[in-house]
């Protein structure tokens, strides 16, 4: 495998996936469990760091010979972690709790080699339109927000509720692009590939 990729992502979630093909790079995906449980008090940008980090740790134990890179992403209204909805009426609560206001989306990056650790945080602030409960209704049956921290998706259909977005937009969809690549320098691994190759 190493032959043909340069690091393994430890997440099978299809938006970090995607993310990093579009920069060219070069990796291999390997599930990871890990217990996401936040600690009493935690705050939003300890526990993505943390998680983040115990990916990456856990991937690396599996696969000792390549970088491993992991990230995790929250999403927090004052100050708290809001989570994953589990169904229509925790998505609903959770959607109309974002409804015309801003909210913070932490997203951390985990690169893990041997014995090296390095470490990014992103924190990203969106501002929602007025939401009614009826279309929160609607847009859980799609079945985009069933996964998604916060309830919704802002590469998909979710992408109508967003009003205003300052940071990184890559880090709500999942993976910091600008800091992801800051860690693939640190740990000499090229991208661009599907670039290069194209010219």
């Amino acid at each position: 495998m190493a032959d043909t990729v340069d690091f393994v992502l430890a997440s099978t979630s299809p938006r970090r996936r995607a993310l990093l093909e579009q920069i060219g790079a070069r990796f291999a995906v390997a599930a990871v469990a890990v217990d996401e449980t936040p600690r009493p008090g935690e705050a939003p940008g300890d526990y993505v760091t943390r998680l983040a980090r115990a990916k990456a740790g856990a991937g690396a134990s599996a696969f000792p010979d390549l970088p491993v890179l992991a990230a995790d992403t929250t999403v927090a209204v004052d100050g708290r972690p809001v989570g994953k909805p589990a169904d229509e009426q925790q998505a609903v609560a959770m959607l109309m709790a974002l409804s015309a206001r801003s909210h913070s989306v932490h997203t951390a990056v985990a690169m893990v080699f041997g014995d090296r650790v390095e470490l990014r945080h992103s924190h990203t602030r969106v501002r929602f339109r007025a939401l009614d409960p009826d279309e929160c209704r609607a847009y859980w049956h799609t079945g985009e927000p069933a996964d998604k921290a916060g309830g919704y998706a802002i590469q998909g259909l979710g992408a109508v509720f967003v009003e205003a977005i300052e940071g990184s937009y890559s880090g709500v969809v999942g993976l910091p692009l600008a800091l992801t690549w800051e860690l693939l320098q640190l740990f000499a691994i090229p991208c661009w590939h599907v670039a290069r190759a194209n010219q």
